[in-house]
């Protein structure tokens, strides 16, 4: 690189950074030897060019040479020869940029000596204004395109952020990070907010949140009690009672068919929510023939041959698990067995109440005190309920509903009891339905402590407003037995 001779402002040796300028061109005489510079090389001289060839050069005695210079040149020592042409770049050594500013020393500068350190200024001074200027250009930025670092806001600073409205990621463009990873910038505030979220303000005064005015809360729509549909739950229920009276008071057998296909619906919902929460096999085939086997065998032969089918349903179980690898073998034949005796043997009480002479009566009487007990719960509890009767196990139930429900179904035990049943009394009834409203109330609470075992709110979803048909057998299952058994012991079986 081409050095430009010293000037006022030319910085010694010691510097290492250039930046090389092109000067406007001006025009220019011709070089004579006769009004050279004092200290310069002629490039007229004979040998101008050739450094081993002799020529005028620089006297050692001359302003500003350094002895042992050659090139002609002043302010650097041991040097190869420059050699300059017409068209030749000229370089000027430019000082560094530092953090903290040193003034340079020159002549003609304020607070400087009248010579610069390439015109003779001390060696100790040059070599402290290089200190400076090292220090300088390790603190400072490198070139002067560079700018100094944002400055990181003091604790004292408040940054007023945008009202985070939505949950939506933003689209490309507007407050979307450029890459993964990237710091995500809010968009700038709109000028037509969407509906229902108003305009982003940012504060005038430093330090201080502007209140972003919320919307007004829309009226939300009343939710059912447990989060069911009731006009939905109630044409269902209408609907299951007209199917239940159209076939106990049209053929018996056909009704004894629906407690088959409730049972059998029943068996399927558990074993399959079994398999998919607990991963427990529990197998299916075996539990619904056993099932239909019970339900027969209680209406034509009796209790005692409904419960050798439950025997042997367990054993079908055990069998026929044993198709499939041994792992969890025990832990699938006990849900199994637990199903058989849950859903099936339970229901085939209803058979035998149907099997009497007054059967149709009887089923009647069972359901009306169990639903009694579920309504008088539900209405007492809505409108008095404070006290809660098992809150681990349904928030819902509160002690005062269960008071509702017992009272509820006692009137209608009596009511019934005296009316249809041949040779029933009244304060039988309020037993009967004492019992029944008790049995109801922890068949419900029994269900629940599955279904939370289970992680989920319904068995199923066949019935709109009502969930599964397990749903509706949970309080009707445990009951059976108690009423049946009642019933045979105040007026025979």
């Amino acid at each position: 690189m081409n050095d430009a001779p010293d000037a006022p402002g030319y910085w010694g040796p010691s510097d290492q950074q250039f930046q090389p300028y092109r000067p406007a061109p001006q025009p220019q005489a011709p070089r004579q030897p006769s009004h050279a510079a004092p200290g310069y090389a002629d490039p007229t001289a004979p040998g101008y060019g050739d450094p081993a060839a002799p020529g005028p050069q620089v006297a050692q005695g001359a302003p500003g040479a350094v002895p042992g210079d050659q090139g002609g040149r002043t302010g650097h020592a041991s040097q190869p020869p420059v050699y300059w042409g017409p068209d030749a770049e000229e370089t000027q050594v430019m000082p560094p940029v530092p953090a903290d500013p040193v003034p340079p020393v020159g002549p003609g500068l304020p607070g400087g000596p009248a010579a610069g350190p390439a015109a003779g200024a001390h060696p100790s001074a040059r070599q402290d204004a290089g200190q400076a200027r090292e220090a300088g250009r390790l603190s400072g930025p490198l070139f002067r395109d560079e700018h100094p670092a944002a400055a990181v806001p003091g604790a004292s600073e408040t940054v007023v952020l945008r009202a985070m409205t939505d949950d939506v990621a933003p689209a490309p463009g507007h407050g979307a990070p450029p890459y993964p990873g990237a710091p995500a910038h809010p968009a700038p505030p709109s000028s037509h907010p969407a509906a229902g979220h108003p305009p982003f303000v940012p504060s005038s005064h430093p330090g201080q949140e502007t209140p972003v005015a919320q919307p007004e809360p829309q009226p939300q729509p009343r939710k059912q009690r447990g989060g069911r549909n009731l006009q939905a739950a109630i044409g269902v229920g209408v609907g299951l009672g007209a199917v239940i009276i159209a076939s106990l008071f049209v053929v018996k057998a056909l009704f004894l068919v629906v407690v088959m296909a409730a049972a059998s619906v029943g068996v399927w919902e558990l074993t399959s929510r079994l398999s998919e929460r607990k991963q427990i096999k529990a197998p299916l085939v075996p539990l619904v023939a056993g099932g239909i086997a019970m339900i027969a065998t209680g209406y034509w032969a009796g209790v005692q041959w409904a419960a050798a089918s439950l025997a042997l349903t367990g054993l079908a179980v055990m069998v026929w698990r044993m198709a499939e690898p041994p792992d969890n073998y025990l832990r699938d034949i006990t849900a199994g067995v637990f199903t058989a005796f849950y859903v099936p043997f339970l229901a085939t009480f209803v058979a035998m109440m149907l099997a009497a002479d007054d059967g149709p009566q009887r089923i009647v009487l069972f359901l009306i005190v169990t639903i009694c007990s579920d309504t008088g719960a539900y209405a007492v509890g809505y409108k008095f309920g404070k006290n809660k009767l098992a809150p681990t196990i349904s928030p819902g139930k509160t002690r005062e509903g269960l008071a509702g429900g017992i009272g509820l179904s006692m009137l209608a035990g009596a009511l019934l009891m005296q009316l249809i049943i041949d040779g029933g009394s009244w304060w039988q009834g309020l037993i009967l339905g004492g019992c029944a409203a008790v049995t109801a109330t922890l068949g419900d609470l029994g269900e629940s402590m599955i279904k939370r075992d289970l992680g989920i709110k319904d068995m199923g979803t066949l019935l709109p407003g009502h969930g599964g048909i397990m749903d509706r057998l949970d309080s009707l299952l445990p009951t059976a037995p108690v009423v049946w058994l009642l019933l045979a012991a105040f007026v025979g079986s």
